[in-house]
């Protein structure tokens, strides 16, 4: 594990290109108020972990609208959201005649396949070769077409963008960049009902909170949240794959950066470029940056798996930056399972 404590902390990064980008929203009424109408939506539970040394609290993501990760709270809320605007009576079929493409690791395609399916739209998502088939079979099985399309995450996206321009679909992506912030923004929105509730069920306020990072709007979502429900208080760390630093370099460089390396067993964390919302947020809002090895995320499966949280090595990412940081053993640690096993 590498870690780099935040210089930004309570401030901002010194550049331009992030002037023009918003904060991410803290109105966590918002993604409630939609999440009340939705028949599937319950709240995830709390699990505190047995073990020695920190108290940890553990958010389970897996069972999250029976779509199996946190995504579920983010691009359908979007289309929810689109279809609640247009004022029909009836929300559900809506959005006919319209079509939803976005670029995928496999949990935000399942959100966006769900979300159109709902409310009458056509989900088109793009994988790169390493996403595994299975998250491609069960996007099929929601009703999205898949497309095949480049080496790496990156590459599928910039086919989702041509396509969107091409056929004037609509564009989804959990990432932002200059150009395009309203819908990242509301997606990253979503998340917020996942931050309210652990706050809620918490028992007490944190110490220390572990929050894992792709392009980083989970993780921005609820840091920006967690501050204005428990100020300054609380140690938050973002954590990344050694593979893909995106985060932690651009703190590092005081600018957005992209980065490049192998492809890295935490799929859904391999994201080489950080999204501009999420990383200004994070400046202001995050202590510390660190980046995890595969090995060290892998490592930590089998003690989750024997406690009934068998997860991927994305999902156990704090968990895994946790255990591998000397913490004092008073403190009160809330870590994220975002996603279940593989299937």
């Amino acid at each position: 594990m590498d870690s780099l404590d935040n210089p930004w902390r309570g401030a901002a990064l010194p550049d331009a290109a992030l002037a023009q980008v918003p904060h991410p929203s803290i109105d966590a009424q918002a993604p409630q108020a939609l999440l009340r109408r939705c028949p599937a939506a319950a709240e995830t539970p709390l699990v505190m972990l047995d073990g020695p040394g920190p108290r940890l609290w553990l958010k389970d993501e897996r069972g999250r609208m029976g779509l199996g990760s946190f995504k579920a709270l983010g691009a359908a809320y979007v289309i929810a959201h689109t279809a609640v605007a247009t004022g029909a009576a009836d929300p559900v079929g809506a959005l006919a005649g319209r079509v939803y493409v976005t670029a995928s690791a496999g949990n935000h395609g399942l959100s966006v396949a769900a979300g159109a399916g709902v409310f009458g739209a056509r989900a088109v998502v793009y994988l790169a070769e390493a996403v595994p088939e299975g998250f491609a079979r069960r996007l099929r099985a929601k009703g999205a077409e898949v497309v095949r399309a480049g080496a790496d995450y990156a590459a599928s996206m910039a086919a989702a963008e041509a396509a969107a321009a091409a056929h004037g679909w609509t564009l989804l992506s959990d990432s932002s960049w200059a150009g395009y912030l309203d819908l990242p923004h509301r997606l990253m929105e979503g998340y917020l009902a996942m931050a309210h509730e652990a706050a809620r069920q918490m028992p007490e306020p944190p110490t220390h909170i572990f929050l894992q990072a792709g392009v980083g709007g989970m993780a921005a979502a609820c840091a920006a949240y967690f501050r204005e429900v428990w100020g300054a208080d609380p140690q938050i760390v973002v954590v990344e794959p050694t593979a893909a630093p995106a985060l932690k370099a651009s703190i590092a460089a005081g600018a957005a950066t992209e980065t490049d390396g192998p492809v890295s067993s935490m799929g859904r964390l391999d994201c080489k470029a950080p999204s501009l919302i999420a990383l200004k947020g994070l400046a202001r809002d995050a202590d510390t940056f660190v980046t995890i090895s595969d090995a060290e995320a892998e490592a930590t499966l089998p003690d989750l798996s024997r406690q009934g949280l068998a997860t991927t090595p994305s999902g156990a990412a704090g968990v895994a930056a946790m255990r591998a940081m000397a913490l004092d053993p008073r403190a009160r640690v809330l870590c994220f399972l975002t996603e279940e096993p593989e299937r």
